[in-house]
């Protein structure tokens, strides 16, 4: 069995408004899935169309108290466990822990759909969402189990040249997305994960017009497209998969993305903005892996 996924996210909020937003069934049907039903200690529940294997619930819960809530939730027939712990940094602050068993890295990256492999993006688009919940903010939009197509829009408090800046700039997009990305921003161009030196198959760019559209082809995967329109001082974004096998749409990679357009949304909206993960160090690809990619 492999290592367990673990994320660590800070949110400005109470532990005890956290701690209620995980555990009471209308705030989860806000934050985390389509439907779901608690009843502590005997019942924690959650499924519909935005949780993967969504068709019934299949969590049950382990341990709750003030601090921890563990719960076993089956998945592709195996039992997985995840751990959520609190942990107080002020009054207004909490930092949270999540880990999940059984989660598959070598499946995450080799498109194959797996549910083992969507853990972590999973969790990441959750999480984000859940920070925005209790801040009081917009939601980004939660993937769709149920659908072979990915469209999303949504409103950001910026210029649409400010954020198409911040999709084109390797030092800008490497801040607010997490991880290093090295982009050459023209057409024919490179947007390359971990730097130009680490990625042997980087995605070309197809389109760059700037303030207005930026797309990217990933190399046998389908093409990745922001598109930019101006709204009253700000921008709506229309974020678009295409090209890909709808029998087996990348689920696993469009809530990356998603997870990364929450962050996005935040670093133009907040003028103290700080990366909702800490600790955070993304698993190095497999040498096999990262050679077919």
């Amino acid at each position: 069995m492999s290592e367990p996924m673990r994320l660590n996210a800070r949110m400005a909020a109470p532990l005890k408004a956290v701690h209620h937003a995980l555990t009471d069934p209308a705030e989860l049907r806000v934050w985390l899935a389509e439907h779901a039903e608690v009843e502590l200690p005997q019942r924690y529940e959650f499924w519909g169309r935005h949780t993967p294997e969504g068709h019934a619930p299949h969590q049950r819960p382990l341990h709750v108290d003030d601090h921890t809530l563990r719960l076993s939730w089956l998945l592709d027939g195996e039992e997985t466990t995840v751990e959520i712990r609190l942990e107080e940094e002020s009054a207004e602050s909490t930092a949270l822990s999540l880990s999940q068993t059984h989660f598959d890295y070598r499946e995450a990256i080799s498109g194959n759909g797996g549910v083992l492999g969507m853990l972590q993006t999973f969790w990441c688009l959750s999480i984000a969402n859940l920070v925005d919940h209790l801040e009081g903010r917009e939601l980004t939009p939660k993937c769709d189990f149920t659908s072979p197509r990915m469209r999303e829009r949504l409103l950001i408090g910026a210029s649409p040249q400010e954020v198409y800046d911040s999709l084109v700039d390797s030092e800008k997009f490497s801040r607010w997305f997490g991880y290093r990305i090295d982009i050459e921003p023209y057409v024919g161009g490179r947007f390359a994960m971990g730097g130009f030196e680490a990625d042997s198959s980087p995605a070309k760019v197809v389109e760059a017009e700037p303030g207005r559209r930026f797309s990217l082809e990933w190399p046998g995967l389908g093409v990745t497209t922001w598109e930019l329109e101006g709204s009253d001082g700000a921008t709506r974004l229309t974020f678009m998969q295409s090209g890909f096998d709808e029998g087996n749409p990348p689920y696993a990679g469009w809530m990356g993305w998603l997870s990364g357009v929450a962050e996005l949304r935040r670093f133009h909206e907040l003028s103290d903005w700080q990366p909702i993960w800490f600790d955070f160090e993304p698993p190095t690809l497999p040498e096999e892996t990262t050679a077919t990619r």
